[in-house]
């Protein structure tokens, strides 16, 4: 079933008679699109000179899918599309929204910077254990969890991305990828079991699964059923997936395992679908449960920013720090969900797309200046400037970036949210959010001082000219900075879209009424 039913009684409305526009499978497409690409390239594993050759273009495709879909989205507002002849609530619902849409869009977009940059980072040993067939099965997993509308399959898509992580995170069998592998392992499957459990706990109160349905008897059920029980065992399971504190310590003892563009992937995309599951189950199906947990949520937020951003500022391998500077993003994000308002969460959302671009592309510079310099090490590092200074100009904006300085993407979601905490009166919220901003300003500038503008201890002035960088590297970090920079002299456009999907999150009656045409939202 794709569009709009007028009645549940007539089947003849209910189902769509007619061929189904192209324009409504871009739905479903982007994750049968990965799921396919990813069968192909594993039927092929061995053909290792191939892999890419397919997979880039194959993500290229899958960028202009996404764009498609949030474009038709703005256009005609929330789709539905419900599998086989089951009708909602008992059918299963891609159901997708601007927020669904626009996160589905910018990992598209992640995702191929990725996979240009693991043409050169993935040798032929690790495009033969799966990297280009991982890669698709985890955007399948990632887009198939934007772009749902039942609980149940939210989780299923967890799995999916949950097990290609796994198969991404032990790429190369070396003895410290398969202890960071453990430790990610064993946390996310207790965060996993939270989750079966507290789906299996709400279907047995509300009878449904589907998104829509769930939103429309939250009310009815408000003063009868547990349900603060209910959202603080999701919200447990989510900020565990997303790596709040304090259940954050997983994420910096396994991030800095992986190979580079394995990392970098994790750090953009798969934090945030945990963020994305806390604003839409507690944003949009339990608001009034999220507005009696919210001083919780800030106080969680608060510490998740500080501590984070003090365990990057203490750290001496580059990529230990980046790991400290995802925690501390996130807890910028919950930020504006403890806030709950439009403008809290439009700067959560905006500020979510923001990281899942710049996290990504600070992994893409450390793993370039990893070559050129030798070391992750910042005391072993030095002389990048010398050595390449278009890639430490690039850097430096990323660095500019994730601090929060203007005119760069991460600057606009921080002023929402600090003008949101203000708004309320939460000074103590605001001021997290600027001494965050400050210690990262910190953090970012000792990493620097000390592997860019310092001199190099041990240059041999008899040694011959570098090797070159690999173009793919390179072309994959312009991309992302230069979608950084056009945002941060641009914001509008993704504040707009920002604040269109968090009034999504506020008033689900689009929502519901795409699922259901005949119902009446109160």
């Amino acid at each position: 079933m794709a569009g709009k039913s007028e009645t549940l009684q007539d089947l003849s409305t209910v189902y769509v008679m007619q061929p189904v526009a192209a324009a409504d499978w871009l739905i479903i497409a982007p994750v049968v699109w990965c799921i396919l690409v990813g069968a192909i390239l594993l039927m092929l594993r061995k053909r290792t000179d191939i892999q890419p050759v397919i997979a880039i273009p194959a993500l290229g495709v899958l960028v202009l899918m996404t764009l498609g879909l949030l474009a038709h989205v703005f256009e005609n507002g929330t789709l539905t599309m419900t599998m086989g002849r089951w009708l909602p609530p008992f059918g299963i619902s891609f159901t997708v929204d601007l927020l669904g849409a626009f996160f589905a869009a910018t990992s598209a977009l992640v995702a191929l910077g990725a996979g240009i940059y693991g043409r050169s980072d993935v040798d032929d040993t690790g495009r033969r254990y799966g990297f280009y067939p991982f890669l698709m099965l985890i955007m399948a997993g990632i887009l198939g969890a934007f772009l749902t509308g039942d609980i149940f399959n939210l989780y299923v898509w967890f799995e999916v991305l949950l097990i290609s992580s796994f198969g991404l995170l032990v790429l190369g069998s070396e003895r410290k990828q398969l202890d960071g592998a453990v430790k990610y392992a064993f946390l996310n499957l207790i965060a996993t079991t939270l989750f079966l459990v507290a789906t299996g706990y709400l279907y047995g109160l509300f009878g449904t699964l589907n998104m829509a349905d769930i939103a429309v008897k939250a009310s009815e059920l408000r003063g009868t059923a547990p349900l603060m029980t209910l959202v603080t065992l999701y919200l447990l399971a989510f900020a565990m997936k997303a790596a709040a504190f304090p259940v954050n310590f997983w994420l910096p003892a396994s991030y800095h395992t992986p190979r580079l563009v394995v990392s970098a992937l994790f750090a953009g995309l798969l934090t945030k679908v945990g963020i994305y599951a806390l604003l839409r189950i507690l944003g949009m199906l339990f608001p009034v449960e999220r507005e009696e947990l919210s001083f919780l949520i800030a106080i969680a937020a608060a510490l998740t920013m500080l501590l984070g951003v003090i365990g990057a500022l203490a750290q001496n391998d580059i990529r230990r720090s980046l790991g400290f500077l995802v925690i501390s993003g996130i807890g910028v994000m919950m930020a504006g969900l403890a806030l709950g308002s439009p403008a809290g969460l439009s700067g959560a959302i905006f500020y979510a797309a923001h990281s899942m671009v710049v996290m990504t592309a600070l992994y893409f510079a450390a793993g370039i200046g990893a070559r050129l310099g030798g070391s992750f090490e910042l005391t072993s590092a030095g002389g990048l400037y010398v050595k390449n200074a278009f890639i430490a100009a690039m850097t430096l904006m990323l660095f500019f970036s994730v601090a929060g300085l203007p005119l760069f993407s991460g600057f606009w979601p921080k002023i929402m949210l600090v003008k949101a905490s203000l708004d309320i009166g939460a000074w103590w919220l605001a001021g997290s959010i600027l001494v965050t901003g400050f210690l990262t300003t910190i953090t970012v500038g000792r990493i620097w001082v000390l592997a860019y503008w310092r001199p190099a201890a041990d240059v041999d002035p008899d040694a011959g000219p570098m090797t070159p960088l690999p173009m793919g590297t390179t072309i994959a970090l312009a991309g992302l900075v230069a979608i950084s920079v056009a945002v941060g002299v641009w914001p509008e456009p993704v504040m707009a879209l920002a604040q269109d999907a968090a009034l999504g999150l506020l008033d689900p009656s689009a929502y519901v009424l795409s699922v259901f045409p005949a119902e009446v939202t109160q």
